[in-house]
């Protein structure tokens, strides 16, 4: 399902004191297929324009397509929209409600898929709970509430995954999570990605999170989106980004300790291609000294460089 907003505008409370005006004429194309990174400090307008997709946010303002839908259509039809885009707010977990893991992640497929059998419904709770690397004979029966946190994650994950959806939108995927719990959630999305789930969006403030997952990005700002590419093309531009008041990855960090002394490093900004760029100019040069006056450069020669092929 090919994205396509142009000129989207949300005003929150309008014809009121409090109106805010969320987006202001933002454009994007998120192609099918992507696993597309959407970042932007609070209040850029990110959250907003997610919650347009599956018209959580009903559209007031441009044109968005969705795929076959056009949201800006009043006959569209919204409840089969929704089955087909899914949305995984931040912190999921404290979504959870029902008294057994099955009936929660159950719920959505008795809102969207009311035509299923009770069989073939049970078969695809199973289904999403196992994807999410659950074991369904261990957990179904148990309370959402007795689990882990990681376990709460992947349980309400599996209740937005359990229609199939072709688009899925995270918020925030890993936040709160250490550093394996995020791996292990990261994992999951390339999973689901790979299989049949045909585009993943994930809205992360975690510029590395972007780097090392996402094959394009936007950066929005002040309700518009005023950066997109691949996540290389667009930490090359940390100067900017940093005046936007955002963060940059580790990586690009370093890439720049590195270019104010004389070494310049061609990478995609993933931790393997720099690490793997910055060992092979140490094996070229011998070990750079304070002494170089030069440039030391080393290119990005591998064609299929991309930020997937870190994973």
């Amino acid at each position: 399902m090919r994205i396509v907003a142009k000129d989207l505008t949300y005003t929150y409370n309008p014809k009121s004191p409090f109106a805010t005006q969320a987006l202001k004429g933002a454009d994007l194309v998120i192609e099918e297929g992507e696993f597309f990174g959407i970042i932007g400090h609070t209040g850029s307008g990110k959250s907003t324009f997610v919650q347009h997709l599956n018209a959580l946010i009903r559209l007031t303002g441009g044109s968005l397509t969705v795929g076959d839908y056009d949201l800006s259509d009043k006959k569209c039809k919204f409840l089969e929209l929704r089955s087909k885009v899914g949305m995984v707010f931040q912190y999921p977990e404290y979504q959870l409600f029902a008294e057994t893991v099955e009936k929660d992640v159950m719920f959505g497929l008795k809102n969207f898929c009311k035509d299923m059998s009770e069989e073939e419904k049970q078969k695809a709770v199973r289904e999403a709970i196992e994807t999410v690397d659950l074991d369904y004979e261990d957990v179904k029966d148990r309370s959402p509430f007795e689990l882990s946190g990681g376990q709460k994650r992947r349980a309400a994950i599996a209740g937005v995954i359990v229609t199939k959806p072709e688009v899925l939108i995270l918020d925030e995927p890993a936040a709160g999570l250490d550093p394996l719990g995020k791996q292990e959630i990261m994992q999951l999305l390339h999973s689901i990605h790979g299989g049949w789930c045909k585009t993943v969006i994930i809205v992360s403030h975690d510029m590395d999170e972007i780097a090392e997952n996402c094959t394009r990005a936007a950066v929005f700002s002040e309700g518009k989106v005023v950066m997109e590419g691949a996540p290389a093309e667009i930490f090359r531009r940390s100067d900017e980004l940093i005046a936007l008041g955002l963060d940059i990855p580790v990586t690009a960090k370093c890439a720049r300790i590195l270019k104010e002394r004389g070494i310049e490093i061609d990478t995609d900004f993933t931790c393997d291609d720099f690490i793997s760029k910055v060992l092979a100019l140490y094996a070229r040069s011998g070990g750079v000294s304070k002494a170089d006056t030069g440039v030391a450069r080393v290119e990005n020669t591998d064609a299929q460089g991309g930020a997937g092929d870190a994973q």
